[in-house]
């Protein structure tokens, strides 16, 4: 099933208490087209980078089966640079910089090769670029899927709103579920936050896993417990291409396809989180992944 992904391809230096890199390779349409490529090839990739974007990085990608004939490439500009700095307990986290450099002027380009996708995923930008993005597709792709964050619920709310009526499915975290709803009840805030627009909810909880609503419906995915984390780095985005990576190898559409989806996008999160950036999904074995689904699988698994 053809696949489009939108989203940024850039550089992070990352500080956590297991070490620190200078700039590496990052960005959401990065995690999510190594993490769906697991699933599907190509994955179709709309994003804009500068002229100091490595040869290499991008030879990476497409060996992995990103094909980025819709990523622009800005001769004279330099790529999205972001470095932040993560706290003892892995969950939080201080911005030392953030550099739009290319993404402050993106205006995407959806090639004809791209057209007559079936799935989308809207990886986090700005929501006026995702809005266009799904304007720009001729006819609609039969499930679109969005990831955001807090900061554009912060500086763009009405535009965020007037792109959530167009999608089927908003991925987000706890904290972004209740700024968006202004409810503390993760319960609540989902079924205000469908009210929206999205069809299905998932929110995601870290290391305690993730919760998918629908209709009235709840699935909960545990969180795997790990020996080590790294770098939390990309980990939503990497649960992100899992998801619409297995729901566009599958052709799902429904409550019980995606929660199959959670789970796969939960596995291969937990190996993100096991490397800085995203070097641990590169070269990862279909084996590896589908022994760590069996471990997910496991920790819910039980009879009365």
């Amino acid at each position: 099933m053809s696949l489009v992904v939108v989203g940024s391809m850039a550089f992070d230096a990352i500080e956590t208490p297991f070490g620190k890199t200078d700039k590496i390779l990052g960005g959401a349409a990065t995690y999510i087209a190594l993490a769906a490529s697991q699933f599907v090839k190509p994955v179709n990739a709309i994003s804009v980078v500068g002229n100091d974007f490595l040869q290499s990085d991008m030879q990476m990608m497409e060996s992995h089966g990103a094909n980025l004939e819709g990523v622009q490439v800005k001769k004279d500009e330099k790529s999205f640079f972001w470095s932040g700095r993560y706290h003892n307990d892995m969950n939080s986290r201080d911005t030392l910089v953030t550099e739009l450099n290319v993404l402050g002027t993106f205006d995407p380009v959806v090639p004809e090769s791209y057209q007559g996708c079936e799935y989308l995923m809207l990886g986090n930008l700005s929501p006026d670029v995702q809005r266009q993005v799904i304007e720009r597709l001729q006819t609609r792709p039969k499930l679109i899927v969005m990831d955001t964050m807090n900061f554009w619920m912060d500086i763009a709310l009405d535009s965020l709103k007037e792109t959530l009526k167009l999608i089927d499915v908003l991925v987000i975290n706890d904290e972004e579920a209740r700024q968006l709803s202004g409810s503390y009840s993760l319960k609540v805030a989902a079924k205000q936050i469908m009210e929206m627009g999205p069809k299905y909810l998932v929110i995601k909880k870290g290391e305690h896993g993730a919760l998918l609503f629908h209709d009235g419906q709840v699935f909960s995915a545990p969180g795997l417990p790990l020996e080590e984390v790294f770098d939390p780095t990309g980990a939503g985005d990497t649960f992100a291409g899992g998801f619409i990576g297995y729901m566009a190898k599958t052709g799902g559409q429904d409550f019980e396809d995606m929660k199959r989806a959670v789970i796969f996008g939960s596995a291969l999160a937990s190996f993100c989180v096991e490397k800085f950036g995203p070097e641990r999904l590169i070269g990862l074995e279909e084996a590896e992944m589908n022994a760590r689904v069996r471990e997910f699988v496991s920790l819910a698994h039980f009879q009365i």
